[in-house]
């Protein structure tokens, strides 16, 4: 029954940002900025202060940090790794999922509401690091941020994060004597916000161009490798590490369900910043968004049969 909740919340907000996306691609550049910047920390606030803050957020931000960053490491480090994800667009969108766009709703719609605060401690993360990293690595050499200046544009990002403002001001609405009453009315447009959200994504996906070009055969053998990872081994390499932390099993269907998301637009976006590699970017985003309606539901009976 969650699953069809699941898929009767997502589908048609996908699929009507789509066909949006097909016929007034810029929309969702005009849409995109003012969510990121007032809509999403109003909903993430919201959705902290209906779910409760404690000091598990912070556990399962750890925790997080924890499965990336090995996971970018164990990548790196391998050759046929190495091989197969041979570029920065394969590596972050191997490891980047689109948490806040995708993963909370998906949160929201399968999980108690206690579990939200789990899922934005693993957007908090992934932000940091696909915000810090992703501009270093499409960098060229010469332009590298070093020393005191890497650390600066760290804080920045840091700061500038959604899910960080969304924090800060949960975390000072609680302090006021106003709490119930700013929850309340924040609710409702906690989830209008994540609506359009889902319709941001479904408006990127059909701002791409030619599907021909997203789904030759080449470019799908050459984020095949990249996609699994994401789709199917971060998921299990999160499950697996939370097994042997000992988390609490609400919290690491939490974060299963998070590493599970397809992958980040920010790698998108990092990309055509760049002007490199946009459309291998593209293609990761679009195939991993498609199957992770399929994969999705998945880790989510696996974890159920497991509980």
């Amino acid at each position: 029954m969650l699953i069809l909740r699941l898929f009767s919340e997502l589908l048609p907000l996908l699929a009507l940002g789509y066909l949006i996306g097909r016929f007034n691609a810029r929309l969702s550049s005009q849409i995109a900025p003012p969510l990121i910047n007032f809509g999403i920390p109003v909903s993430l606030m919201g959705l902290l202060l209906k779910s409760g803050m404690d000091w598990r957020l912070f556990e399962s931000l750890a925790m997080s940090l924890l499965a990336i960053g090995l996971l970018i490491v164990v990548i790196r480090t391998f050759p046929k790794t190495r091989t197969f994800i041979g570029n920065r667009s394969l590596l972050l969108g191997s490891v980047f999922g689109n948490s806040g766009h995708f993963g909370i709703p998906v949160s929201l719609a399968l999980l108690p509401s206690q579990a939200v605060s789990f899922s934005i401690g693993y957007d908090l993360a992934s932000t940091l690091l696909v915000w810090s990293l992703g501009p270093i690595l499409f960098a060229n050499s010469s332009s590298e941020l070093k020393g005191r200046a890497a650390w600066t544009n760290l804080l920045s990002v840091l700061t500038s994060s959604p899910a960080t403002k969304g924090l800060v001001g949960a975390f000072f609405v609680q302090l006021t004597p106003w709490n119930d009453q700013i929850t309340s009315a924040l609710w409702i447009p906690s989830r209008i916000v994540i609506v359009l959200a889902l319709m941001v994504v479904g408006i990127r996906l059909g701002s791409f161009g030619s599907v021909n070009q997203l789904t030759n055969r080449t470019l799908f053998s050459l984020v095949g490798p990249s996609l699994l990872i994401k789709l199917m081994f971060l998921p299990a390499f999160m499950f697996a590490l939370a097994k042997v932390f000992g988390l609490s099993t609400l919290m690491y269907n939490a974060l299963v369900l998070q590493a599970a998301t397809p992958t980040a637009i920010s790698v998108l976006l990092l990309a055509e910043a760049s002007g490199q590699e946009q459309q291998v970017a593209a293609s990761l985003v679009a195939w991993s968004t498609l199957i992770s309606l399929f994969t999705v539901p998945i880790w989510y009976l696996v974890l159920q049969s497991i509980n």
